[in-house]
């Protein structure tokens, strides 16, 4: 299992990475087995998912400044999951995290994203790819910035679309309710994800939002 496992180590070297037309090099990591020293199982990115985003990370590369880390989120699974996950593109290191939906994607509270949304006033949560963009304090305090980059989320930015912390994205109210609760379309986690977040996600590199 051990030889299985060196045989199939990515070969992928760091200036192959930051040259924009290594998308068959990145399509290779989204086989890689996903492994996080924080956790006693390995976090799970579908595979599909992974491999639309590592793909955008190619398409959009002159937009992204630092391409060692993105953010994935699973919008095919309900709230009450860590969805989200942190990917070291290089080692293939994953974390997984809680993420809440915008309210205009759940009108019903039922915990899963039912629609997309790049509307003003939608309050929905928008599919595609983002650059994070600068630091600022906030109405939630110390929060990320976001720009889309594609046509399904060009107006974040207009509609303040931002990473944030929120107690109703705790992990202890998935417990309890089943579900988390909504944002107004911004990617909002609990305390602990958040400050993960804003240590490694940003600024200058991709989240991206989708569903399988």
């Amino acid at each position: 299992m051990v030889k299985e496992h060196r045989e199939g180590k990515l070969n992928l070297t760091r200036r192959h990475f930051l040259h924009a037309g290594a998308a068959a090099g990145l399509l290779s990591i989204a086989g890689r087995p996903s492994v996080t020293a924080a956790a006693s199982f390995a976090p799970q990115i579908d595979s599909r998912l992974k491999a639309r985003a590592l793909l955008a990370l190619a398409a959009k590369r002159s937009s992204i400044r630092n391409a060692d880390v993105i953010g994935i989120a699973d919008f095919s699974r309900p709230s009450a999951d860590p969805r989200f996950y942190l990917l070291d593109v290089m080692s293939g290191r994953v974390s997984a995290h809680h993420v809440s939906h915008g309210r205009g994607s759940d009108p019903d509270h039922c915990g899963w994203l039912e629609a997309f949304s790049n509307e003003y006033n939608s309050l929905a949560t928008s599919r595609g790819s983002y650059v994070t963009g600068d630091f600022y304090t906030g109405k939630y305090g110390y929060s990320l910035r976001l720009s889309g980059l594609d046509p399904t989320n060009s107006n974040a930015e207009g509609r303040a679309i931002v990473v944030h912390s929120a107690w109703y994205a705790e992990p202890e109210i998935a417990r309890q309710q089943g579900k988390l609760g909504r944002s107004e379309g911004c990617f909002a986690f609990g305390a602990a994800s958040h400050r993960e977040m804003l240590a490694r996600l940003g600024p200058g590199r991709l989240l991206y939002a989708d569903k399988v």
